[in-house]
C-alpha cells in the first residue's frame, strides 16, 4: 500500500497536498462553527418550548423557557408521585415534603455549579 510523500518530520502528506488555512480562513470557520452552535442552542429551546405546556407562542426569552420546564418538571414529579403513591394512601403532607426535598436538590446542585465558576 503505498502512500503520498511524507513531510520532513515523516508524518502525513505533505504541506503541497493539503495547504495551511490563512488567519482569515480560520477566523472564518471559527464564527460559522459559533453560528453553528448558537442555531444548535436556539432549537433547543425552541423545541423546549413547544413540549412544555403554556410556553408555546410566549415569545423566546431563555430564561422564560428555562423557569417553564422547571415549572412543568416539578409538576410531573408530583403527578409521578401521586400516582406511585396513590394506592399506599399516604398522608398529603408528604407529596409537599417530597417536593421541596427536589427542590432542595435542585437549589444544592445550582449551588455548587455557581461555586465552580
Amino acid at each position: 500500500m503505498e502512500s503520498g510523500p511524507a513531510t520532513p518530520t515523516g508524518q502525513g502528506p505533505s504541506s503541497a497536498e493539503k495547504p495551511r488555512l490563512t488567519e482569515q480562513e480560520k477566523k472564518d470557520n471559527h464564527i460559522a462553527s459559533e453560528q453553528k452552535r448558537r442555531q444548535a442552542i436556539r432549537e433547543g429551546f425552541d423545541e423546549i418550548a413547544d413540549i412544555v405546556p403554556g410556553l408555546k407562542g410566549q415569545g423566546r426569552s431563555e430564561a422564560i423557557v428555562l423557569q417553564g420546564a422547571v415549572r412543568h418538571i416539578r409538576e410531573l414529579l408530583a403527578e409521578r408521585w401521586r400516582l406511585v403513591q396513590e394506592g399506599e394512601q399516604i398522608d398529603p403532607l408528604s407529596i409537599d415534603r417530597y417536593i421541596m426535598d427536589q427542590e432542595s436538590m435542585v437549589l444544592a446542585e445550582r449551588y455548587a455549579s455557581d461555586e465552580k465558576r
